[in-house]
């Protein structure tokens, strides 16, 4: 799957600090990566209306580790995917009238644009659900063969030409940590895997917490020759599995996406790294959830600002992003027309203070920066960096020539913020 373009990274002088994040799992912050290598793998979107704030929040979080990692000399490795197939884009095919490949197709290209003019980096491997079932294949029959999964028998009319062929799942149960939210009890944790697109009270499971690998041929639904395992199609929490080890192993530095994935998707999929053989994520990131109107923003209550239909407005997408970095993104907040007019009025005098030839003196505020990113992604302390540097510019002038300049490329380069 073609990625976006990579947006211009304009050369600072100095480098970035080690940068330590909070680690849902432990609650702990850590060390994000020890290089020399840095290894990411974000979450992507399904395609099916892209995209909204809540998107854009978590992919432009992880942009800021993906730079600030870069800053101070790591190589990186991201990866990311787009499930484009998957039940809620095909129920909105169906709702609306669309071939279901050809909404995927449409949503997955109107992301790019809005990443692309969000000036979020690409990921270095990008791939779709679809271009990736021959290697679910050969991965479920592997956790099949370990005894690691087990098939359930089907409904009436289920399973195409061989319906002796159920569905897989994992077995939870080998991983004593699968599923063992703090703070919730068994039936709480079933009940929030059924919120977040499991489903626990299907007939012949081991348990109800136990999670789909391939899902058989059903009438009316896509999908594909699975060799031995029947014809049909990914499980979610496999196919990012799969993506990671074929991109970065089943071993690396992050997992991120937004809080809502915590359980049961990152759980999940952590767990069928460790099933395969390796340690999964040894950090697991998530960025807070962004309201409307005192509800979360989700596709299935309808309840979005698209980033698309602001740039349809005329709205500077660097006003977006600044919008989306005035909050830390571990943080819940909610969109308003203030927080967008903040966000455009913070632009408007960035962009008069690095107008002239002199200025301040821009390398403490560059290290500010960079320290604040270092420590957790604190974006809105960055931001409060460049605020104080464009006060003293506009009242108070400077000397120093070439500071702008100097200001102005690394807030492109640390923040992705073009002046």
């Amino acid at each position: 799957m073609l990625t976006w373009p990579a947006p211009f990274l304009p050369a600072i002088p100095g480098t970035g600090f080690p940068v330590h994040l909070h680690d849902s799992v432990t609650g702990r912050r850590v060390l994000a990566s020890a290089g020399p290598v840095a290894t990411m793998y974000v979450c992507g979107i399904t395609p099916y209306d892209a995209t909204h704030l809540g998107h854009a929040s978590t992919y432009i979080a992880f942009d800021l580790l993906h730079r600030a990692w870069l800053d101070a000399g790591l190589t990186v490795h991201y990866a990311s995917n787009v499930t484009d197939v998957d039940d809620p884009l095909l129920e909105r095919a169906s709702a609306t009238g669309t071939d279901w490949r050809s909404l995927a197709t449409e949503q997955t290209a109107l992301f790019a644009e809005d990443m692309t003019a969000l000036a979020v980096l690409p990921p270095h491997t990008y791939l779709g659900a679809v271009e990736t079932i021959p290697t679910v294949v050969t991965t479920v029959q592997r956790l099949l063969d370990a005894g690691l999964a087990y098939r359930v028998p089907l409904e009436d009319g289920a399973g195409g030409d061989h319906p002796e062929l159920g569905d897989v799942y994992a077995d939870v149960t080998i991983d004593p940590g699968t599923g063992s939210l703090e703070g919730l009890t068994h039936d709480e944790t079933v009940a929030l895997f059924a919120e977040r697109g499991g489903d626990p009270q299907r007939a012949g499971k081991r348990d109800p917490l136990d999670p789909a690998l391939w899902r058989r041929e059903r009438p009316g639904e896509p999908s594909w020759d699975g060799g031995a395992l029947g014809t049909g199609r990914p499980g979610w929490h496999i196919e990012c599995t799969v993506i990671a080890e074929r991109s970065l192993g089943l071993s690396f530095d992050v997992q991120a996406g937004g809080r809502d994935l915590c359980f049961p998707h990152h759980e999940m999929s952590a767990a069928h790294c460790r099933a395969l053989g390796g340690h999964g994520p040894r950090i697991q990131a998530h960025a807070g959830m962004v309201a409307l109107d005192g509800t979360k923003m989700s596709k299935s209550l309808g309840n979005l600002v698209l980033v698309s239909r602001l740039r349809e407005r005329g709205i500077d997408p660097m006003a977006v992003r600044l919008a989306v970095l005035a909050h830390h993104y571990r943080s819940d907040w909610e969109w308003t027309d203030e927080v967008l007019a903040s966000a455009v009025a913070r632009l408007d005098r960035w962009r008069s203070a690095v107008s002239g030839n002199g200025g301040p003196d821009a390398l403490p505020t560059v290290e500010e920066i960079r320290r604040a990113l270092a420590d957790d992604l604190d974006a809105p302390a960055a931001l409060r960096a460049v605020d104080a540097w464009a006060d003293a510019s506009l009242s108070l002038g400077g000397t120093v020539e070439g500071a702008p300049g100097v200001l102005s490329r690394s807030v492109d380069a640390l923040l992705g913020i073009r002046l």
